[in-house]
């Protein structure tokens, strides 16, 4: 009999999901059906109050007092492109950090080469931590956004983005979090932040399916932010001329309701189990990893060993192995799954020194067990 599957790559998107997601979704599909915002029959209706039912338990769970400043995207990715592409314009000036995803790396390098816009890459310590003073220094009068993660997708690093916040705003320029890997797994206030935008994908610490994504506004932004697609909304359908209300400003087209249906019951799932609980479980299991691979003395471990500074993100690598062979050795012999390489994050790779190879990634989920931890503990160990 195969060993039981362990699935440790919640990084890239959570699984499994709460019953409770598995059910909305397929009790939509079978019984409901209907678009969100377009017609007015029961169904329809149904499906509505879903919908808003979500911007609003989204909005509860970052602190956001008005659910319609919480926007619908495809994925993180869409959320973070929404934001950049939409925001800046020829001759403004970004800050943002080498621990960037490309989510972020990539948008910037297309604006510079098609907009003409400026970026400054700060630097990170040894843990993947950016010293808030960087980022001051990096400010030019011509900055228009500083753009931060909140936590690594490589080191599970947490950045200081309050104070990064109080920086950006003393100089006049937006913040925008990418909260991919903090979102849902630790307690955000988006007024304690300071952020302006903060984008995350529902599919992984919301425990939504993928295609998910969301993206905070913050007041005011929306009348420097243009929308990146036109078309219809369900409102003002007898002009041609895109509404500026939210949300619909920046929701053209159908929603992907069968996700948002799913995505209401993960963040309900969150929010009865409490997100300080969700936390207190994943810095749990970090520390019972960590623990337990400190002690090889092949293993070199990356990111801060403090808990308080750190999600359940994990990366390591094991002398006399590639990262991928790794991988697909956990994965054949002991059903493991990580993920192994850059982790679409160039810059932070680089920062570590683990180029070309990358690294090996282990990645607690809300469903992880400390037998989990325990397996992939004792099958490093053998290794």
């Amino acid at each position: 009999m195969a060993p039981a599957r362990v699935y440790l790559d919640n990084a890239a998107t959570s699984w499994p999901k709460p019953e409770a997601v598995y059910r909305a979704v397929d009790d939509y599909q079978r019984r409901l059906g209907a678009p969100a915002g377009r017609s007015s029959y029961a169904e329809a209706a149904q499906t509505e109050r879903i919908v808003a039912a979500c911007r609003q338990k989204v909005a509860r769970l970052i602190a956001a007092a008005d659910p319609k400043r919480i926007v619908f995207t495809l994925n993180g990715s869409d959320s973070l492109n929404m934001a950049l592409h939409g925001l800046l314009q020829p001759g403004d000036h970004v800050v943002t950090s080498v621990c960037e995803h490309n989510s972020v790396l990539r948008p910037l390098r297309f604006l510079a080469e098609h907009r003409g816009v400026a970026t400054a890459y700060v630097p990170c310590d040894a843990a993947g931590i950016v010293d808030p003073d960087e980022v001051r220094r990096a400010i030019t009068r011509q900055t228009k956004l500083v753009a931060i993660l909140h936590a690594s997708n490589v080191t599970g690093s947490i950045q200081p983005i309050a104070e990064i916040g109080q920086i950006a705003k003393q100089h006049g320029a937006s913040l925008l979090v990418d909260a991919a890997q903090s979102l849902g797994y630790l307690p955000i206030d988006v007024n304690e932040l300071g952020c302006d935008l903060l984008a995350a994908p529902g599919h992984k610490g919301l425990l939504g399916p993928l295609g998910t994504g969301v993206l905070y506004l913050s007041p005011g932004i929306e009348q420097r932010l243009l929308p990146l697609r036109q078309g219809g909304t369900g409102t003002r359908s007898d002009e041609d001329v895109q509404p500026s209300s939210l949300p619909d400003r920046y929701e053209s087209g159908n929603l992907n309701v069968p996700g948002i249906v799913g995505l209401e019951a993960g963040v309900t799932h969150l929010l009865d189990a409490g997100i300080d609980r969700c936390r207190e479980h994943q810095s749990q299991l970090t520390a019972r990893l960590l623990d337990g691979l400190a002690g090889l003395p092949a293993v070199t471990l990356y990111g801060s060993r403090n808990l308080a500074e750190r999600v359940g993100v994990v990366s390591l690598n094991v002398a006399g192995y590639d990262p991928r062979e790794l991988a697909s050795l956990l994965d054949a012999q002991w059903s493991i799954q990580t993920r192994a390489g850059i982790h679409c994050a160039p810059r932070m790779h680089q920062a570590l020194g683990t180029v070309p190879a990358g690294t090996l990634r282990l990645s607690i989920g809300h469903f992880t067990t400390e037998a989990e931890i325990d397996a992939a503990i004792a099958a490093l160990s053998e290794l």
